[in-house]
């Protein structure tokens, strides 16, 4: 039909994963390469028409899987899915950064991108040219560039530093200029991803409402946000990803009671600790979690195995939270007794954390194994993540924005009438 924008049909994409640990490594001695080269010689003589046979290590991962739907012109849809849905994929697929697999694409307009921080920006020219050098790629004159021009700078609030190069720009002061100019030049289809997560508070508003006012005028906006809140006061449709797969397409409310039904399955990660690394007397070798619960009642379930390598000390553990950014929020010591004994080889223990009503985002998990706060043992840092995707607060609409802080805490209110006198 005329008004639709994006018609995608059977979109599947494929990647090779390689899983040959020895390819990781740089720089080789001829002796070191040799047995690899004549085996695999020997593999392309027995097996001339068998490319499975030259690739034992590598393994078909299909980001997207015979994906199709339609965009109608100044629908604003949200995708949503967990991570490693094809989310991202999918979107640089769109924007022809990627090629896909399989499968045909539509797309009748120009598109703007914003998929992650500096996308389409040189780092050598500075934030005016790369204002015009996008203007031109997206096919616009310098005139009406140049119409556009005081009003990105103004959205962007880099007015100072408009001629230094981008390359000298913080990570914030990209997104900003970087979403200025795509949302401003005018384009049929604006695309964001999650990249306004580098922006501070307020500027996140600025960019919901500029999308929003964008939907408005007519034209297409497709965001890709993990925050529901936002979803549902911006997008009108949505699309919710799964494995690779469409899962769910149609109202907003409908694709996110889907998702949500999709996250209160428990989440689960398992971390193991590399053979290649350096061990100690106390080393963690592998640890498990899955996350239970709804919010405000979520319970982190952790079980975490160690290895003692001779007699040390009587040790406990100590894990820590953190946000996406690294920066730890809380910390659960089950105990300072000693009850890690260096009497066995091997232990396991079950660590379960409550956790306080979080906002919506990514989180990391650190593990600590010492002794009292005189010795560390062993700490492995940021290697599990859960995702929080409901609100803490039942019934909210309303998108949360970390300058408010991360945890929610439970509280009620009394309203006593008083007389005027």
């Amino acid at each position: 039909m005329s008004d639709t924008v994006i018609c995608v049909e059977n979109l599947s994409k494929k990647y090779l994963l390689d899983h040959q640990k020895e390819r990781r490594s740089k720089y080789k001695s001829i002796k070191e390469s040799l047995p690899n080269v004549m085996s695999s010689l020997g593999k392309k003589i027995l097996y001339p028409r068998s490319n499975k046979a030259f690739n034992p290590s590598q393994e078909e991962f299909w980001a997207l899987k015979d994906v199709s739907f339609e965009i109608k012109q100044g629908d604003r849809v949200g995708i949503i899915g967990r991570n490693g849905a094809g989310k991202s994929t999918l979107l640089k697929i769109l924007s022809r950064i990627t090629e896909p697999t399989c499968g045909r694409i539509g797309i009748n307009g120009r598109i703007a991108s914003l998929l992650e921080v500096g996308t389409g920006f040189h780092p050598e020219l500075t934030g005016r040219e790369n204002i015009f050098l996008n203007g031109a790629i997206l096919g616009m004159s310098r005139s009406e560039i140049q119409r556009k021009f005081d009003e990105i700078v103004d959205f962007a609030e880099v007015e100072k530093f408009l001629d230094t190069p981008v390359k000298r720009y913080s990570s914030g002061m990209y997104v900003r200029l970087a979403f200025a100019v795509a949302a401003h030049l005018e384009p049929e289809i604006l695309i964001v991803d999650e990249v306004l997560a580098v922006g501070d508070a307020q500027f996140q508003k600025k960019c919901l409402g500029k999308m929003e006012n964008v939907g408005k005028e007519g034209r297409t906006v497709i965001f890709v946000s993990h925050n529901i809140a936002a979803i549902n006061t911006l997008c009108s449709t949505g699309i919710v990803l799964d494995q690779g797969q469409v899962i769910c397409s149609g109202s907003t409310s409908e694709c996110t009671a889907t998702y949500e039904a999709l996250n209160s399955q428990s989440q689960g990660e398992t971390w193991v600790r590399p053979s290649n690394q350096k061990v100690g007397d106390l080393v963690i070798t592998q640890i498990n979690s899955e996350l239970k619960g709804e919010q405000p009642n979520l319970e982190l379930e952790l079980d975490i195995s160690l290895n003692s390598k001779s007699v040390h000390k009587p040790s406990y553990l100590a894990v820590d939270i953190l946000d996406s950014g690294g920066i730890a929020l809380m910390q659960a010591i089950p105990s300072f007794e000693g009850y890690i004994k260096a009497d066995k080889k091997n232990h396991l223990l079950k660590m379960s954390i409550q956790l306080p009503p979080l906002v919506p985002g990514k989180y990391l998990v650190s593990v600590w194994v010492g002794s009292y706060y005189t010795e560390t043992l062993d700490w492995v840092k940021e290697v599990i993540s859960f995702t929080i995707n409901d609100s803490p607060a039942s019934g909210r609409t309303f998108p949360h924005f970390r300058e408010h802080g991360y945890v929610v805490p439970k509280s009620n209110v009394t309203n006593f009438a008083l007389s005027n006198n």
